[in-house]
């Protein structure tokens, strides 16, 4: 019997955080988030989840900023 048996991205979400200034430019309403899963699949059915990758990127000075870098204000507007 094969198995086949591995891991691939799921679908990425992504969000404008409003009233949100960027740590670097100061610029405010410029960063929008990523989230990208990636799932462990067998069969090409997925399973479980493995991660989730999640970063914030600067639409003016394009400095990004990944989840352990996201200030307070970043992650209040994300849950919101």
């Amino acid at each position: 019997m094969i198995l086949f048996f591995g891991s691939r991205p799921g679908k990425k979400e992504t969000k404008t955080l409003r009233n949100v200034t960027c740590p670097h430019c100061q610029q405010m309403d410029t960063l929008t988030v990523t989230c990208q899963p990636n799932y462990a699949h067998l069969f090409w059915i997925p399973i479980f989840t493995i991660n989730n990758v999640r970063y914030a990127e600067c639409s003016h000075c394009k400095r990004v900023y990944y989840k352990e870098e996201f200030t307070p204000e970043m992650e209040q507007a994300l849950s919101s």
